[in-house]
């Protein structure tokens, strides 16, 4: 009976299992921001303290390094038998006895002087070395720390002993007690004299730049025939009887003014190109206000590349363009193709970028500034203007070379009483623009945060894009010294895309080596080309065996485009009326003026 009754028992039935949900949410690279307006405004205060530096991501380096120094008491004790040393061999100095010395990293200048090996100098010099030394070997390679914070610690101690290093200090520079001997105190007399002319400036700031654009820089022939809100278009006139067929479209970095590559006739990359026989356009971006905050990434690619290469096209009625890119003009310019490749838009002849990152994990000196933290609090700085100001991002990159930028400026213009004869770039370098909010914190973010461009992320017009899909021949450009876009950032484009490339690394620096006109003394440069399928070679493997020559990069530049041109035709209009493109003025147009 029991057992019957146990048969006939229903079995409770178990309900269907959820389908199983996430194990955490999703990740999105959306920036999760402060929106209370006191919030904000705190932070933006606060940047004027710090330097535009998060207080709370310095927390956090400081804090991460700390800990693990401290759970690694092996390291330190062995900092504090390299201190003791130290001590003992400026003891040695100090009393005269032998001793090898401290070599000032590559690139300091700071020691140069020839009486900095004598006494007492020598001592302040090898103090202060042994000093730098010592912090640069507590603050990296410590195991555990996160590499942004390890870069965040180090470049706070470097600021800090930069600050204190005796050339700073008149009476402990030769440099200083020298020239004052010299011209019987005059040196300081004319110093105090331009301390005192600074800070007339600061108090009533002067927009006049050394070098005016127009009349001493910016002075190639052109006329603006395309104006949107955000670019200028300039054609450039011709100066030979007959012009390859492929026209040039140069985009510049918005960060600054287009005329990096027009400064003076003898160095502007565009009266070069010109007088190659080459139909060449460039783009001069305007100069965003509050009103330009929601301009977005996007926005730029669209009314800036897309737009001028739209007018270029009806212009010249030509089926295939060359298009090359400075800086992250050339970053926006490699999004711009990938689109245009995703499309179905053939128009790129080929495809040139100059000191141009695609792939941002190696991104230079800037990546002390790229962190969730710090762009957050970057973020609520530009909240309250709408952009951000040059003033604040001349500032960072005086953080970035302050021995070359500020301290060492400081002793020549107020200790040894010297005055400024800007250059040309030295003028276009304090002809900055403003960056709008959206725009800003987007490439910051999506490119140097999160790499979206090199990991097929970023999207265009919608949807996203990929470097490999590119098609047209690639001409890049990287310099040896190049503290923005260093060159094994720039040389990663050879992973990112299989197609043929022509890779250059050129002597100078991020500005210098662009501008490095035939004629110009002590250039050189290394070239050498990849064909589709060719294996992949490792930067310092490729620096090995690439052969260097002397001279300047530009005729490299010049036969690589006519390899890819149909022959000369005549030059076409400058504007074409009929198309929708009047001219509108001579160059170099308005937006260059803006400030």
């Amino acid at each position: 009976m029991s057992a019957d009754i146990k048969r006939a028992r229903p079995t409770a039935r178990r309900p269907d299992p959820a389908p199983p949900g996430p194990i955490m949410p999703p990740i999105t690279n959306e920036p999760v921001a402060t929106t209370d307006p006191f919030d904000r405004a705190l932070h933006a205060a606060q940047a004027k303290v710090t330097g535009g530096l998060s207080p709370a991501a310095l927390t956090l380096a400081m804090r991460d390094w700390a800990v693990h120094l401290a759970n690694q008491p092996a390291r330190r004790l062995n900092l504090a038998r390299q201190a003791f040393e130290d001590a003992a061999a400026i003891g040695r100095i100090a009393l005269g006895l032998p001793e090898t010395p401290t070599e000032p990293t590559a690139g300091d200048r700071r020691f140069s002087h020839p009486r900095w090996q004598d006494m007492p100098y020598r001592l302040y010099q090898e103090q202060f070395l042994r000093t730098e030394r010592w912090w640069h070997d507590a603050t990296t390679g410590i195991a555990g720390v996160d590499a942004a914070h390890e870069r965040m610690v180090s470049f706070m101690a470097r600021q800090t002993l930069d600050a204190m290093a005796p050339g700073n200090l008149p009476l402990l520079n030769p440099d200083v007690t020298e020239a004052a001997r010299a011209s019987n105190g005059a040196s300081l007399r004319n110093g105090m004299k331009n301390l005192m002319q600074d800070v007339a400036h600061a108090l009533h700031p002067d927009t006049d730049l050394p070098l005016q654009p127009g009349r001493d820089v910016a002075v190639t022939p052109g006329t603006i025939v395309y104006r949107n809100r955000l670019i200028e278009l300039i054609q450039y006139a011709p100066t030979t009887a007959t012009v390859r067929p492929e026209p040039l479209l140069i985009v510049p970095a918005w960060i600054m003014k287009y005329y990096i590559l027009d400064l003076s006739p003898h160095n502007a990359l565009v009266r070069y190109l010109t007088g190659q026989g080459f139909t060449v356009f460039m783009i001069s971006w305007h100069n965003p206000t509050a009103a330009d905050r929601d301009t977005g990434l996007d926005d730029y690619r669209a009314d800036g590349v897309m737009a001028a290469l739209d007018a270029v096209s009806a212009i010249t009625a030509a089926p295939r363009i060359h298009a090359a890119g400075y800086c992250l003009g050339g970053t926006l310019l490699a999004i711009a193709a990938a689109a245009m490749a995703r499309d179905g838009d053939q128009r790129l002849a080929s495809l040139s970028l100059f000191a141009a990152q695609t792939d941002f994990t190696e991104a230079g000196a800037l990546q002390l500034f790229i962190s969730d933290a710090q762009l957050a609090f970057l973020d609520d700085i530009m909240w309250r203007q709408g952009y951000l100001d040059s003033a604040q991002m001349a500032g960072a990159f005086q953080m970035l070379q302050s021995n070359d930028l500020v301290w060492s400026r400081m002793i020549r213009r107020y200790f040894i009483g010297e005055a400024d004869h800007p250059n040309d770039l030295m003028s276009w370098n304090q002809d900055a623009t403003r960056m709008p909010y959206r725009m800003h914190a987007e490439y910051l973010r999506h490119l140097f945060l999160h790499n979206d461009l090199a990991e097929g992320r970023l999207n265009a017009g919608g949807r996203p894009v990929s470097i490999g899909d590119i098609t047209a021949p690639l001409f890049v450009v990287g310099t040896e010294r190049d503290h923005i876009a260093p060159w094994q950032s720039v040389y990663k484009l050879h992973l990112l895309n299989r197609g043929p490339l022509t890779f250059v690394l050129t002597s100078g620096g991020h500005n210098a080596g662009i501008v490095s006109e035939p004629g110009h003394p002590r250039r050189h440069f290394a070239i050498q080309h990849r064909a589709p399928g060719d294996p992949y070679r490792a930067p310092q493997d490729w620096q090995q065996h690439a052969p260097v020559q002397d001279g300047s990069w530009w005729p490299m530049l010049v036969e690589f485009l006519n390899a890819r041109s149909a022959p000369p035709v005549p030059p076409p209009p400058l504007g074409r009326a009929a198309a929708g493109y009047p001219p509108l003025g001579a160059a170099p147009g308005t937006y260059i003026h803006e400030r």
